[in-house]
């Protein structure tokens, strides 16, 4: 039988040869290619130029990727300083790589703290503690996703109209996705649901990932163009709408690829639940509100010339292009996370979501 996407991981170890794997997402959906990334330069650019891609998945090849770094460093390294001096030029190199997406700094801070924990330790240990580490994070993702589409599914129901905007599926996480989890555990359940997804321009991740792979899934879903969402929803096709997200301030302002809010101001016109899916680790309780979430501008030619043959626009003709926007939480009907769903207020629903966190970690 051949293989579909869903048969590759988004993100892993390979084990053998040291080496971050991950799918260049660059290339799909015309071809599946597997990349096999050793070099820190090689790594960064994987990230930045969108090879891997998606707040979840972004995290994981971090910590996957500065373990596969630490190796190497300790091969040369006489010393835990001498090893750790290294570490540290590496992680804040990675976390440069993508300023808006909070998993980078998360995933990379906890392998940080890892390697501190462990500074008296032989180094073959200290490698043996941050392997495990990035290991977890990979495994405790594909948990964390799982439990937000349990969570998300009760939100809907059988046969339900859902539309969701760019990708935050399991091309943005190692399994089930975010916004898309509810949809792949609605599947296994014997739900069906009619999908709509946005294109996501300027960089199509809806139309090149998301049709892609819940095409590739078997389930029911129908591209459309961004300008298009307010017409479905008048329609009376829509009856939720689950988007992703890079970062969750702690009064629920969300920033997420670029056209959310046009999104969700859609879905407020028409009545529509708006429903924001985030791992805890995507919820940056420091960062007060949306307006202090600094919002990565990407290069003008993927608007002016990447999906193109020639050149559709006029040379020296400005251009704006922010990689996200941030919806108001006042748009936002719930936050849904992988321990419960958030609703407002949120500055107090979010303070309770992690309490809870914390008590389930001490249980454990």
């Amino acid at each position: 039988m051949k293989k579909t996407i869903l048969d590759y991981d988004t993100v892993d170890l390979d084990e053998e040869n040291n080496a971050l794997v991950i799918i260049d997402q660059t290339k799909l959906p015309g071809s599946i290619e597997l990349l096999k990334i050793t070099d820190l330069k090689e790594m960064w650019d994987a990230i930045f130029l969108l090879k891997v891609r998606g707040a979840p998945a972004i995290g994981v090849a971090a910590a996957i990727g500065i373990y596969v770094e630490a190796v190497r460093l300790a091969e040369t390294a006489k010393s835990f300083e001498e090893f750790y001096s290294g570490f540290a030029k590496a992680r804040d190199y990675l976390d440069s790589a993508r300023p808006t997406a909070v998993n980078l700094n998360w995933a990379l801070s906890r392998m940080d703290e890892v390697a501190k924990r462990a500074s008296e330790l032989p180094l073959k240990d200290v490698l043996e503690k941050l392997h495990r580490e990035a290991i977890e994070i990979r495994e405790e993702d594909i948990r964390v996703c799982r439990s937000i589409g349990e969570y998300g599914l009760t939100l809907i129901k059988d046969g339900d109209g859902l539309l969701t905007h760019c990708n935050a599926g399991k091309l943005a996480a190692v399994k089930y996705g975010t916004a898309t989890a509810p949809m792949y555990i609605g599947q296994e359940k014997g739900y069906h649901f009619r999908i709509f997804s946005d294109e996501t321009r300027p960089l199509l991740q809806g139309a090149r990932l998301t049709s892609f792979e819940l095409h590739s899934a078997g389930m029911d879903v129908t591209l459309i163009c961004d300008n298009m969402a307010g017409s479905v929803m008048r329609n009376g096709w829509v009856n939720a709408v689950f988007v992703g997200c890079d970062r969750v301030a702690a009064n629920g302002d969300a920033a997420n690829k670029i056209g959310t809010s046009m999104v969700a101001a859609l879905a407020k016109q028409y009545n529509i639940p708006f429903y924001v899916c985030a791992p805890t680790s995507t919820i940056d309780m420091a960062t007060p509100s949306g307006d202090e979430i600094r919002i990565e501008q990407r290069k003008p030619e993927e608007i002016t010339e990447m999906w193109y043959e020639r050149r559709m626009a006029p040379n020296g003709v400005k251009v704006y292009n922010p990689a996200f926007d941030v919806t108001d939480s006042s748009l936002i009907t719930g936050i849904v996370t992988e321990y419960g769903i958030a609703r407002p207020p949120y500055a107090e629903s979010l303070e309770r979501i992690f309490a809870k966190k914390s008590e389930e970690k001490q249980v454990k």
